[in-house]
């Protein structure tokens, strides 16, 4: 099995579920440069942060909070970016004032945030896990992207058992990627395993590309909802030991 979004998907997000029912999440970091590759991910409190390796200057495109999940709504925000907060805080309230979720919230703060000020204009990505106001019905996935010149673009998606659908913030070849297009199909890919560990270790491994002699894999996060609403967590990092 290869990246389904191709050599160099950048960053990538897929939601989905396990052949159980349980709502499962994945997140992929990639890099070409030296910069974006000397970085790992650290789970503190519950957030999933993208930090330096040493005592690296801050740089908001490269260092961010990837992951905030919490364990009383269920709710779980994956995203690129600035943006990650503000979603969660979005969908929160939400839920705690009994309000209808829905596709339009992730759009508008994908607008607010913009695509990245770099020369690739990076896209934005998001995804959201969360629930209607009686707490007690199917998780609601929602999968959002938004690319440079064009509005943001979410979908609630609809996944089978095993299942699990996402976005990449490139395509095409290495050396010449293409930012990610808000209208093609949800990449999907199959997972048959339990764990949140087996799921990150899987786009893990599928993800692996030599280029000039480097493993372009920064990291991946692996998500799942067991019962009581409790997200269980697995980081896989490529600078595991620095």
């Amino acid at each position: 099995m290869k990246n389904p979004n191709g050599p160099y998907p950048g960053r990538q997000l897929f939601l989905g579920k396990t052949l159980k029912q349980e709502p499962i999440f994945a997140y992929l970091i990639t890099g070409r440069s030296p910069e974006s590759r000397e970085r790992k991910a650290v789970l503190v409190d519950n957030t999933i942060r993208i930090g330096p390796l040493s005592n690296q200057s801050y740089d908001p495109l490269r260092h961010y909070s990837a992951v905030k999940y919490d364990n009383v709504s269920g709710i779980v925000v994956i995203s690129n970016g600035i943006q990650t907060e503000a979603i969660f805080e979005t969908y929160k309230l939400l839920f705690n004032t009994n309000s209808q979720p829905n596709k339009d919230y992730l759009e508008k703060i994908l607008d607010g945030a913009g695509a990245e000020p770099d020369s690739y204009h990076t896209p934005r990505i998001a995804g959201v896990v969360t629930y209607s106001p009686n707490k007690n019905g199917d998780p609601i996935l929602i999968v959002g992207i938004k690319g440079y010149n064009s509005p943001a673009k979410a979908t609630e998606v609809q996944v089978e058992p095993g299942t699990l659908v996402g976005v990449s913030t490139y395509k095409g070849p290495i050396d010449n990627p293409e930012a990610g297009d808000p209208d093609a199909i949800l990449a999907k890919l199959e997972f048959k395993g339990e764990t949140a560990e087996e799921l990150a270790l899987l786009l893990f491994d599928i993800s692996y590309i030599n280029y000039k002699e480097n493993d372009i894999r920064v990291c991946t996060v692996g998500g799942i909802l067991l019962e009581k609403k409790t997200w269980v967590l697995s980081v896989h990092n490529v600078h595991s030991k620095k």
